[in-house]
């Protein structure tokens, strides 16, 4: 291992602000099963309910494996260091972390983007849908999106991570970030930085103006719906995806986008638990208690249970 690498790494997170530590560790003990249950009840009744075999229901299926690994990559360790005084993780442990968090991430940048196409092909596009979201489609979709998210993820980590840092162990932060990496390191970074910043224009901005697009021809087409049922039904449908969408690109955009030198302290930490815990937790709910299908289905999937005992 390179000298200037330490074995280890100290968390500070919020030693600064140590009664923090309580009502936060509190929190994630709350959200993270949460959040495990959620995701877990949306893949179950997608793939059990045959109502919901359809490609939006693949989508979110998707998206909800996706939230699992993205929470469980930082969670159970941040549950850890905040129940103990010793706040450390391992360099190979940070490693780990810092890949696996950023496919995760990555990936459901672009899950998003391709849930808002399906629906614009749904609404702008309904006569030609099953043609073009054929399953084939659907599966090619999904993997380009899962290779270009491992692709960006393990060439900006593995750069990052080359990154020498002269001796520092301590990271100003809850978990192994790679802006947080990056504003640690010494020496020239500045190519590290611009690299960031351009992979994630492609990661985050253009889906993101891809997503807005796409809602924006759906609003063009639902305004087109003479019946007021059939409007409140398209609403009803993408709303609960522009209502994801905000929660997770909001925080993301103001952390990678901006260079790393430039991130205030505690910016970091609030933005990483948004869209690496609050989201996750919330999306399941969104989606059900805005969706009358899948409300439906985890209706009859808890009736079947309780029925068959």
């Amino acid at each position: 291992m390179n000298n200037s690498h330490p074995e280890e790494f100290i968390l500070l997170g919020f030693s600064d602000h140590p009664w923090l530590e309580l009502p936060l560790f509190a929190i994630l003990l709350i959200t993270y099963p949460m959040a495990m249950v959620g995701n877990i009840a949306i893949i179950l009744v997608s793939r059990l309910d045959a109502r919901l075999h359809s490609p939006m229901y693949f989508f979110l299926t998707n998206l909800s494996f996706l939230d699992m690994c993205y929470t469980t990559s930082i969670v159970p360790h941040m549950l850890f260091n905040l129940g103990s005084a010793r706040k450390t993780i391992s360099y190979l442990g940070c490693a780990a972390q810092l890949y696996f968090f950023h496919i995760m991430g990555g990936t459901e940048c672009l899950i998003l983007a391709v849930m808002a196409f399906d629906r614009y092909v749904a609404i702008c596009k309904p006569f030609h849908y099953t043609l073009i979201m054929n399953p084939h489609i659907c599966i090619l979709l999904v993997s380009t999106v899962w290779l270009t998210g491992i692709t960006y993820a393990v060439s900006e980590a593995t750069a990052t991570l080359q990154l020498p840092l002269c001796g520092l162990n301590k990271l100003d932060h809850l978990v192994c970030e790679i802006p947080v990496l990056i504003k640690a390191a010494c020496g020239e970074k500045a190519a590290n930085e611009l690299t960031l910043s351009v992979v994630c224009i492609f990661m985050l901005a253009v889906p993101l103006c891809l997503i807005l697009a796409s809602y924006a021809c759906i609003g063009h087409a639902v305004f087109k719906i003479k019946s007021s049922e059939g409007r409140r039904k398209a609403f009803g449908t993408c709303s609960s995806h522009l209502i994801v969408v905000f929660l997770f690109y909001g925080p993301a955009i103001s952390m990678y986008l901006q260079p790393p030198s430039s991130i205030s302290r505690d910016q970091p930490k609030f933005m990483a638990l948004f869209y690496g815990v609050v989201t996750p937790a919330l999306n399941p709910f969104i989606y059900t208690l805005r969706n009358k299908d899948v409300k439906g289905a985890l209706v009859s999937l808890v009736r079947g249970i309780f029925t068959s005992k």
